[in-house]
């Protein structure tokens, strides 16, 4: 079995998210294959400990396997994790920033003893808006999007860089009370890429690269909310040289649906209906984001009532179950009444029928909407 995640960095549950980076920061130092060369036990601590920060590190993905643990990501659950077909210099390129001047635009560059990994840039990412209709979310969607985007010019070709010698960081010397200090910095020439531009194309940029226009599908699983960002993996900007490219990240935007409001998973639907239907019961259809549904409301339906049509609702985004479809009933109380049906309700105004007389059962508003989402 997998070992707890929390565990894995040695930090409690209720870690704060700087708590967690520093238990990262520091379980990523101890295990860092330039410090243990061949220790592959060391390299594998050192997987498990990004996987760990990978999930711990984003507040959904933290929400999700503090409720349902690895299983959340398990059989294409959402969010992904793991690294098991990762190698080391994806793990560096995404996080590769919380090191400081160990890593070089997101690649590593060397430190942690002297080691001379060579860097790998990563190109930068992209951001995106999409927006959604709650029937799509309902079932998830593929959406073509247009973006633009910086990609290798053709016929760029690169060289090693000569003032960093292809590390992608030079080493500069300061002299300090405690003596000379020395520390690693990013290579100011190439960016730290470790490479420079030997034939560059009319119309590219000082690194070899041309803004294109492209389209780009993107898979929204069902269930996703308001807010939350997805990343499609490789669809950012290119980076010059070898470097790998970064990445798109997309936020979601919901369109508020004319009938529907969603809180969660639950959908909520408001039914009007007149006093006599109220009095005599009646069936009513209603739309859902499946089709049309049949109600049966009840003889003495009271405004308030709220009718739960289970399995209704959205998907939920870690695909364990769905939400329901409440449906609350609300009467009609008319504004206008003509002669003869003012008389009528003068007539049995004060029947007895016609005097409110909840029961011991009869819930009050607060009483339905505790109960709602006990």
């Amino acid at each position: 079995m997998k070992q707890d995640y929390y565990e894995v960095l040695g930090v409690e549950k209720n870690a704060t998210a700087n708590e967690i980076k520093k238990a990262y920061r520091k379980k990523a130092v101890q295990n860092h294959p330039d410090k243990n060369p061949g220790d592959s036990a060391a390299e594998d601590r050192f997987k498990q400990a990004a996987e760990a920060y990978e999930i711990l590190s984003n507040a959904d993905k933290k929400t999700k396997y503090d409720q349902y643990g690895h299983a959340a990501f398990e059989n294409g659950g959402a969010g992904g994790g793991g690294f098991g077909g990762m190698n080391m210099d994806d793990i560096f390129s995404q996080f590769g920033d919380i090191f400081g001047g160990h890593f070089g635009g997101g690649g590593f560059s060397g430190g942690f003893g002297g080691g001379s990994r060579q860097a790998r840039v990563k190109g930068s990412n992209l951001r995106i808006r999409v927006k959604l209709e709650l029937k799509d979310i309902l079932n998830g969607v593929t959406k073509k999007v247009k973006v633009r985007r910086k990609v290798k010019a053709d016929g760029v070709t690169y060289s090693t860089c000569t003032s960093c010698n292809g590390q992608g960081s030079v080493m500069r010397i300061t002299n300090t009370i405690l003596g000379r200090m020395q520390t690693a910095t990013t290579c100011p020439t190439c960016q730290g890429s470790g490479k420079s531009v030997n034939h560059r194309p009319k119309g590219s940029d000082a690194h070899g690269l041309i803004t294109k226009e492209e389209m780009v599908e993107i898979e929204i699983p069902a269930g996703v909310t308001d807010g939350v960002q997805l990343k499609v993996q490789g669809k950012g900007n290119d980076a010059p040289g070898d470097g790998i490219p970064g990445d798109i990240l997309v936020v979601i935007q919901e369109i508020q649906h004319e009938k529907l409001k969603r809180e969660g998973n639950n959908l909520h639907y408001d039914l009007y209906i007149g006093f006599p239907q109220a009095v005599l019961g009646a069936t009513k259809e209603i739309d859902t984001l499946t089709g049309k549904v049949r109600i049966k409301i009840e003889e003495g339906a009271q405004s308030g009532k709220i009718l739960r049509l289970r399995g209704k609702g959205v998907q939920s985004l870690d695909r364990y179950g769905k939400g329901d479809l409440l449906v609350h009933i609300n009467v009609w109380t008319p504004k206008k009444l003509t002669k003869d049906q003012k008389e009528f309700f003068q007539k049995v105004e004060n029947h007895e029928n016609f005097i409110p007389q909840p029961s011991s059962s009869e819930k009050s508003f607060f009483e339905k909407v505790k109960d709602m989402f006990s």
